[in-house]
């Protein structure tokens, strides 16, 4: 089983920079393609980004590309989310998640951190 534990959400005014990270655990973090997601209040859960399992290949979303940056740092069993230039629109509840690079569903999870970003 993976855990995924997410860090580094907060409170910060537009215009602002967070960096999440995700640090796994329970099996071997450089055989997964790791993602992103956010959910805001009233909305769908949203795929913000995802990073192949050498951190060659990277995807953004329309809403965050130019302003966000995906990382991951194998030997540390980590992932990163650098956000900058944030918005009001930004604020979500931001996941982690992995899967196995040939399956398209994530299927291991991480509880979450709350990014607020004010105006």
């Amino acid at each position: 089983q993976v855990q995924l534990v997410e860090s580094g959400g907060g409170l910060v005014q537009a215009g602002g920079s967070l960096r999440l990270s995700c640090a796994a655990s329970g099996r071997t973090f450089s055989s997964y393609t790791m993602g992103w997601f956010r959910q805001a209040p009233g909305k769908e859960r949203e795929f913000v980004a995802h990073i192949t399992w050498s951190g060659g290949s990277t995807y953004f979303v329309d809403s965050v590309k130019g302003r966000f940056t995906i990382s991951r740092d194998n030997t540390k069993n980590t992932v990163f989310l650098q956000m900058n230039s944030l918005k009001p629109e930004d604020t979500a509840v931001y996941y982690c998640a992995a899967r196995v690079p040939t399956i398209a569903t994530y299927t291991y999870w991480g509880q979450g951190t709350q990014v607020t970003v004010s105006s």
